[in-house]
């Protein structure tokens, strides 16, 4: 039997997740979060074999759903993470990647494909979306055009009207290296501002 935990923080879409695999005879919910702190707890007291984590958790919440899965993962006996989101920029993909999540589906997809994937991050097998599959693959024939993850955070910190010095800060690196940065940026986006950067990103999917 697959022990399943669901992280989100809308009541209805855990509601709706829950109906769908009490259809399974070999899945069953042993626990539902809508924070990321509930989450992690849920993971460490009920000793799932997979979480479903959204990403995004609300204005009111410090930890993102990459957050709670990075600290998942480092748990003994830690279980699988599937991220399951409305969400496909480069960022998106990338840090919950790289925070250890082994799947990553969008909420649109068909419910026989989020069973499937369940089942595969249970049996510790990759997951992806065909959309995102398609993505981190782009991503790897192309890389001088894609930003790398410091990149990227940067950007991101950038589109929320972060300074230089500001990011420098929340990045523990000197003013330079964020300029530096910044000019790797704008030399792959092919752009000479901050403002275009984050407007080139967002058209191209980079950034949400």
């Amino acid at each position: 039997m697959i022990r399943l935990v669901i992280a989100d923080d809308h009541p209805i879409v855990r509601a709706g997740i829950i109906a769908l695999f009490a259809l399974e005879e070999d899945i069953v919910v042993v626990a539902e979060a809508s924070t990321p702190d509930e989450a992690v707890f849920a993971a460490e007291r009920e000793n799932p074999d997979v979480v479903l984590m959204d990403l995004q958790f609300g204005v009111h919440s410090a930890m993102s759903g990459a957050d709670a899965t990075r600290r998942i993962r480092a748990l003994d006996a830690a279980p699988y993470v599937l991220v399951l989101t409305n969400y496909d920029s480069d960022a998106d993909i990338l840090g919950a990647v790289e925070a250890g999540a082994s799947g990553y589906l969008l909420k649109d997809a068909p419910p026989h494909e989020l069973t499937a994937a369940v089942r595969a991050a249970a049996a510790g097998e990759s997951a992806l979306a065909p959309v995102i599959a398609s993505r981190l693959l782009d991503r790897m024939r192309a890389p001088q055009a894609s930003l790398s993850s410091r990149e990227l955070q940067v950007l991101e910190l950038v589109a929320a009207g972060r300074s230089n010095t500001e990011i420098a800060t929340a990045l523990f690196v000197s003013d330079t290296t964020i300029k530096s940065h910044l000019a790797h940026i704008f030399t792959k986006l092919g752009v000479a501002s901050r403002t275009a950067a984050v407007s080139t990103a967002r058209q191209r999917g980079i950034l949400r």
